[in-house]
């Protein structure tokens, strides 16, 4: 069927106390690997990265897409893309330089 889309809805989580449900996004596909852990350990707590953020990474780094391209495929705005994006760099810069462990949140 044309213009079908292949996966699943993944809802994501509020920050704060106050607000609106985020949208849900369209996820094509999880990753099998559930966490990376750094040699040497750090002390410092784990760092979690929601589904959304690792689908836009797969997209955008990847599949080399544009934003809004990214955008259509998730079913959410480009800035919103573009947030989730720079959530997920930020995180994974933070664990490789503080030697925290990544782990894949599911749903």
């Amino acid at each position: 069927m044309r213009g079908r889309r292949q996966g699943y809805w993944c809802r994501r989580r509020r920050r704060g106390a106050s607000g609106r449900q985020p949208k849900p996004v369209m996820i094509a596909s999880v990753p099998s690997t559930e966490k990376f852990e750094p040699f040497p350990k750090g002390s410092e707590e784990p760092i979690y990265l929601e589904p959304a953020e690792v689908e836009v990474l797969r997209l955008i780094d990847s599949e080399k897409l544009s934003f809004e391209e990214a955008g259509r495929r998730m079913s959410v705005s480009r800035n919103t893309v573009w947030r989730l994006a720079e959530n997920a760099r930020q995180k994974i810069i933070s664990a490789i330089f503080e030697g925290r462990e990544i782990i894949i949140q599911r749903d």
